[in-house]
């Protein structure tokens, strides 16, 4: 068997997409949206975003982000509108049916959360968030 060092990155694997899988479900059975959606959701929440910065924010190439968000604007979570100085680009905001969208999510995602606590521990769920949120910020070529 692999030393734990040599596996580490196939155990994340592992655990993301598990994580994902259930996470997935529970979104869609509260309120039709995937995990990936959830995370466009909460970032244009922030405000007034470009599908390119978007893009970046979520990590994601634009061509991914674009069919994202036209499947957001179909099912009236996000609005398009024209960008004030970029005449090619656009701005999205969240609808008031994408606010419903993440209230109906944030007691499934609070569950999800506390049930990562109860598998973690408290300093393991503290010392996990702060190495996966390392990982998700490094530049990797």
């Amino acid at each position: 068997m692999p030393e734990p060092d040599q596996r580490l990155f196939f155990l994340l694997q592992q655990a993301a997409h598990r994580l994902r899988v259930a996470a997935d479900r529970r979104c869609l059975a509260a309120a039709g949206i995937t995990t990936s959606q959830l995370g466009a959701l909460f970032a244009v929440q922030e405000g007034g975003l470009t599908q390119r910065e978007l893009a970046a924010r979520l990590g994601q190439r634009e061509s991914a982000v674009t069919a994202m968000v036209a499947r957001l604007a179909d099912a009236g979570l996000v609005a398009r509108s024209a960008h004030p100085s970029e005449h090619r680009a656009v701005v999205l905001e969240l609808t008031a049916a994408g606010e419903t969208a993440l209230a109906r999510v944030a007691p499934e995602i609070e569950e999800f959360n506390a049930r990562l606590h109860q598998v973690l521990g408290e300093e393991g769920f503290r010392r996990t968030a702060d190495g996966v949120g390392k990982l998700a910020a490094a530049h990797w070529s």
